[in-house]
């Protein structure tokens, strides 16, 4: 166990974690409101597997940092997974799945031909969230605000587009633009979040602190403000907690995540939330 709050703050690569934490937390958890109610959850898994393809290709190509190619990669996958939905009869849970392991396969036969060891990219795998740089961190909080004021300022179309697709097209709605402009703020989000909680764990940051605001709030509005601030406290609380107990950050965050979320059910079940709709 290590020192106490006051220490941890003056720790500059702790400074670097919180407020990476503090960024892209809430960002996960608003994204993770319209993701899960458009049932998305295996969209943003696909996209952080094929991360590993990226990162593979940026360490091929000798770069320090694979930032660049695993987003660029990540954003490939995700036009292929528009691209096959409109242009076949293929089930979009069917492309998904074999994108995803086809990207996995691609990463892991890059990194064998270049003799990476499983503990070399074990950060990227279950993330390493007290190794950020500051680079990182500035990215981070520029597509929190950037990503922030652009769901907030087309929030009703994209709940309308969320509830019902075609009411939102007959209303108006660019449903294509919108589309496109959602998948490219989840796509980048993911990709940047794997530091956070690497490529197996990045999609419950985006699941459960919705999932935990739902049983909380009566409609949209509340969800999203009861999102942001459990997605905020999960990766904040569960980063300290990694520090003090010597724990790996990206489990310990998840954990804290669901530890919120089993915190809601009574109220969840107060409600009749878990309780099965009627048969029509």
């Amino acid at each position: 166990m290590k020192g106490g709050i006051i220490t941890m703050l003056t720790e500059p690569f702790m400074q670097r974690a919180l407020l990476a934490a503090l960024f892209l937390g809430p960002l996960c958890a608003l994204l993770g409101v319209f993701v899960t109610a458009r049932r998305m959850a295996f969209f943003s898994d696909t996209i952080a597997h094929a991360a590993l393809a990226g990162i593979a290709i940026g360490l091929w190509l000798g770069l320090s940092d694979p930032t660049l190619p695993m987003v660029l990669f990540s954003l490939l996958v995700a036009a292929a997974i528009l691209w096959l939905k409109q242009h076949t009869n293929l089930l979009t849970d069917t492309i998904m799945a074999l994108l995803l392991s086809g990207s996995v396969a691609l990463g892991l036969v890059i990194l064998s031909v270049l003799k990476r060891t499983p503990g070399q990219i074990h950060s990227y795998l279950f993330g390493d969230i007290l190794a950020v740089a500051p680079a990182e961190v500035g990215l981070a909080g520029a597509l929190s605000i950037v990503s922030a004021v652009a769901l907030f300022w087309f929030l009703s179309p994209l709940a309308l587009l969320t509830a019902h697709e075609e009411m939102a097209y007959v209303s108006g709605v660019r449903v294509g633009a919108f589309n496109y402009l959602f998948i490219l703020l989840v796509t980048c989000t993911v990709a940047l979040s794997i530091r956070l909680l690497g490529i197996i764990l990045v999609t419950s940051l985006i699941v459960i602190p919705p999932a935990a605001a739902r049983n909380l709030s009566r409609n949209l509005r509340q969800q999203i403000i009861w999102s942001i601030l459990l997605g905020g406290f999960g990766a904040v609380g569960g980063t300290m907690a990694a520090y003090h107990w010597d724990l790996p950050a990206g489990p310990a965050i998840v954990l804290t995540c669901i530890a919120l979320f089993i915190i809601t059910l009574p109220l969840a079940q107060g409600r009749g939330r878990l309780a099965k709709p009627a048969a029509a």
